[in-house]
């Protein structure tokens, strides 16, 4: 009787590997394992020196991952569409700045949030419609959508902060903590749960993939690619503002120039976790990766007293990294 096991070839740590790092974000896990086991490993050696496990340092990650969490989200998904929103810092501030002067003047937090998330999918809807319509590149609309919407926010309210005070129940929703958790984390968790099924386990998912990888192709088997892309804008509008719902209620007030920069690192965090700058490629683990690991380095050059342009080269060695590897397996994809 012959042992089929024993005619089983076993696996190497050569072949576990290879395996992983063909994994849509196979590559950034093993990146992250590798920093998480490092901080770990010299928090527990150096705990007064390199607080990384300290429930203070824990607590920090927690408040502060979700806001770019959330925008990379949005980002994530239009980019494995096929198309890019430079204005999604625009849109968060904007959106925020409205959410509070309603409260301002007397609406309640839960009333005013819910209008605050449908301005910013009607944005990214109106984004998603000139791309469309006029046939542009996403890229030169949503950049003019970021430069007016900053200005739109100048023009209602001027270059002073909003003050946000909102009922306690909405408080203790957004930015309170539950079982020690930070209630913002929990949603930024939740949201990735609820996207990871919409993108890997629905129709929806497929119709999103196949429009950002071949366009052509994906109206070839009757999917309306227009609809598709539209919905993917209407998304990353609606997460810009449910970013700028957390951070205000977080900080208590919106400042005018607070989402500058996020939407580039929205698109940075993707890229890092190995969504392809060409469309058709990509997962919500490997964009939560991604923006898991900024925050990680950006911890420990603060842990360590780095200076923060530090940090600037870091992330853009990083940057420029990944798209070397994602380009590497969009050819390697392309000849196989």
């Amino acid at each position: 009787m012959i042992d089929d096991r024993a005619a089983t070839p076993r696996r190497t740590a050569a072949d576990w590997l290879n395996g992983l790092l063909t994994m849509p974000a196979g590559a950034i896990l093993l990146v992250f394992l590798v920093v998480q086991a490092v901080c770990i490993i010299a928090g527990l050696l150096f705990p007064d020196d390199f607080r990384y496990l300290s429930p203070q340092n824990m607590g920090i990650l927690m408040r502060s991952v979700p806001v770019l969490g959330c925008l990379a989200l949005g980002a994530g998904i239009l980019m494995i569409a096929g198309e890019f929103d430079l204005s999604i810092g625009s849109v968060y501030t904007f959106t925020a700045v409205v959410m509070a002067m309603l409260v301002g003047n007397g609406v309640d937090a839960f009333l005013a949030a819910p209008i605050g998330l449908l301005v910013g999918a009607a944005i990214g809807s109106l984004n998603g419609l000139l791309t469309l319509r006029f046939n542009l590149p996403s890229f030169i609309v949503t950049l003019g959508g970021l430069l007016f919407w900053r200005g739109a926010v100048l023009l209602i309210n001027g270059a002073v902060q909003v003050r946000f005070d909102p009922n306690p129940a909405f408080s203790a929703a957004f930015s309170g903590t539950i079982f020690g958790i930070n209630a913002a984390f929990i949603w930024f968790i939740g949201l990735c749960l609820i996207f990871w099924a919409l993108l890997h386990r629905h129709k929806f998912g497929n119709h999103v993939f196949a429009t950002g990888g071949n366009r052509s192709a994906a109206t070839a088997i009757g999917i309306d690619t227009a609809r598709i892309k539209l919905a993917a804008f209407a998304i990353a509008g609606f997460m810009a503002a449910f970013a700028g719902i957390l951070a205000t209620t977080r900080v208590g007030s919106v400042q005018p120039g607070q989402g500058a920069g996020l939407e580039l690192q929205a698109i940075a965090a993707c890229v890092i976790g190995g969504l392809s700058l060409r469309g058709g490629r990509g997962s919500i683990l490997g964009v939560f990766l991604g923006v898991m690991l900024i925050f990680t380095i950006t911890d420990v050059l603060l842990l360590l007293r780095a200076p923060g342009f530090y940090l600037d080269m870091f992330i853009a060695t990083l940057i420029v990294a990944a798209s070397i590897f994602n380009h590497g397996l969009d050819r390697r994809g392309a000849s196989s």
